[in-house]
């Protein structure tokens, strides 16, 4: 008797590795080995049940490649995994936050992130922010930005963005655009002023903390369930998360207002 299609796929990570990597195009059984890192005799019994199963074929070349079933199955279990990969290498930080934030549907693809690094406070530059943020944030042609809260060094580099003539798109809550009107009315006007810079105003009532996307990364930090900002971050280079991040962004961009002069 056959087993299941899912137990053909989730019991073995060797078919399972397998028919990921077969997404990528036909492999002889030597491509295989080097790819996966296997022997022949380990690696022909799950060929065997994948072939039983209908998930793959074996060509008039001698390889292996997905069968039409296999790529259809493929094709959804594949951003699964990739969700099961973010969670999993940061699950307390995941298991933790606020994700309301988050709408449905980009919560659903939050595998797109891809390999994210874990920006943690540090005691010792509590009020400083992340050097892996402000320099690549700086050498990007394109910055599109969100902000709930108000950080000291936030007009500072609002301001070196504006020097570099770097395209700036610019989302302030109510409350933040009242603080830098009180403490920075200058840098503020700058802003609004410049050619390179959209400025817009949402309401308090959003629960993003933050996110930065830029042609180089994807910067996020949420609240945690608390409703507390505890200055974690999360900040990913592939270009999947790019895309996650400038949908987040227009996502809020929507639901903001354009601000021209003060």
């Amino acid at each position: 008797m056959k087993s299941s299609l899912s137990d053909t796929i989730w019991l073995s990570e060797k078919r399972k590795n397998l028919l990921l990597l077969l997404v990528e195009g036909p492999r002889n059984i030597d491509q295989i080995k080097a790819s996966l890192n296997v022997t022949s005799k380990a690696m022909m019994p799950q060929i065997k049940i994948l072939k039983e199963q209908d998930m793959i074929i074996q060509n008039e070349n001698d390889e292996y490649e997905l069968s039409d079933v296999g790529r259809i199955i493929v094709k959804n279990m594949s951003p699964l995994l990739k969700t099961l990969e973010v969670i999993e290498e940061n699950r307390e930080y995941w298991a933790t936050r606020d994700l309301t934030a988050i709408p449905e549907p980009l919560a659903y693809r939050l595998g797109e992130l891809g390999q994210c690094m874990l920006i943690e406070p540090d005691l010792n530059h509590m009020f400083d922010l992340p050097v892996e943020f402000t320099e690549n944030l700086t050498r990007s042609k394109d910055v599109k930005m969100f902000a709930s809260y108000f950080h000291p060094l936030y007009p500072e580099l609002f301001s070196e963005i504006i020097e570099k003539g770097i395209k700036f798109e610019l989302i302030l809550t109510d409350s933040v655009l009242e603080r830098m009107k009180n403490d920075c009315l200058e840098q503020l006007r700058s802003l609004a002023s410049s050619k390179n810079t959209e400025l817009h105003i949402c309401d308090d009532s959003i629960k993003l903390t933050t996110i930065s996307v830029t042609e180089r990364f994807t910067y996020i930090c949420l609240f945690n369930k608390d409703g507390r900002y505890d200055h974690t971050k999360l900040m990913s280079f592939d270009d999947s998360a790019r895309i996650w991040g400038d949908e987040l962004f227009s996502y809020y961009q929507k639901q903001s207002r354009q601000l021209k002069d003060i």
